[in-house]
């Protein structure tokens, strides 16, 4: 007779961690209908300093709960932090507003799934890091998805000059991700995540707020309809905030590996929230084009055996 073996605690606690993952998957493809609705009432740089200050103001929040304290920051990391703050807030914000007005959400996702392979590919160039003959192949054959995708259909566009400006603004999204994860790896050696995304997105958001002011789009309080202030907090409260640290304790609990699997599922999401509430439709050849790109980040992601 089969015994069934009742489930401990620590199985229970994993199950709900996986399901947070889940969660935050959806929250992040939930991003890019909410920036669609955003960029739309108010300028992408007063978008990128208010979504910022919210996120701050969260993580602010948090880091003060969990510390007691805000900790001092050596002048080493603090230059790390500055940097990341220039590159995956500033800039990312900036390209990411200016690439939304101008792309469908769903296809603006399907090129940011691009980042774990940008990203391992850099480690292997700039880290040193090993690239097995798996992961060189998931990186050529997501490359050709995201051409497939960026060019709606036509791989050799970029070639030809065929390319919009706002698949441009958002593969320099993946840039500007990819140079804040490497200067975050070692960063986080010192600092713990929590706080390195806070002061990294304190750094960014005072960019952001200066450069709104003297640009005069920061002069005035947003005037925004209630989608526009539900998404604004929903980008800076629950995005910026709060499923950043949720995804700082998957990795800690299930492993990175394990916990940057479920980021896969959000184009996905983000191709049900652009369908579903923005009306928008994506063609057969993106779609296989982002077939391409998971399964190319499903590649590269995969673990290597040793000796291979």
């Amino acid at each position: 007779m089969i015994q069934l073996r009742e489930p401990n605690q620590t199985d229970i606690g994993l199950a709900r961690m996986a399901a947070l993952q889940l969660f935050v998957a959806f929250i992040w493809g939930g991003t890019w209908v909410a920036g669609r609705i955003l960029s739309h009432e108010i300028p992408p740089l007063a978008a990128g300093a208010w979504r910022i200050f919210f996120g701050a103001l969260t993580l602010g929040y948090l880091v003060w709960r969990k510390e007691r304290q805000f900790p001092p920051v050596r002048m080493k990391d603090a230059r790390s932090v500055v940097l990341m703050g220039v590159t995956g807030i500033f800039a990312y914000s900036l390209c990411f507003f200016y690439g939304v007005q101008h792309i469908q959400a769903g296809r603006g996702a399907l090129v940011v799934a691009l980042n774990p392979v940008v990203i391992a590919l850099a480690a292997a160039l700039f880290l040193g890091e090993r690239l097995a003959p798996k992961k060189i192949l998931g990186i050529v054959i997501a490359m050709l998805g995201c051409l497939f995708v960026i060019g709606r259909g036509n791989p050799l566009a970029l070639l030809h000059g065929e390319v919009g400006i706002g698949e441009l603004f958002i593969f320099c999204c993946v840039l500007c991700w990819t140079t804040y994860t490497l200067i975050g790896r070692r960063a986080g050696s010192t600092l713990p995540p929590l706080v390195m995304t806070f002061y990294a997105s304190l750094a960014g958001g005072i960019l952001l707020i200066g450069a709104g002011v003297f640009e005069g789009a920061l002069r005035e309080w947003p005037r925004l309809s209630w989608q526009g202030w539900l998404s604004l907090l929903y980008l800076g409260v629950l995005n910026n905030g709060f499923s950043y640290v949720w995804y700082a304790q998957g990795i800690v609990q299930l492993g990175a590996t394990r916990a940057a699997a479920f980021t896969n599922l959000v184009p996905i999401s983000a191709l049900f929230f652009g369908a579903v509430l923005l009306g928008e439709h994506v063609g057969l050849s993106v779609l296989f084009g982002g077939a391409l790109v998971l399964g190319g980040v499903w590649l590269t992601n995969r673990p290597v055996a040793k000796g291979t």
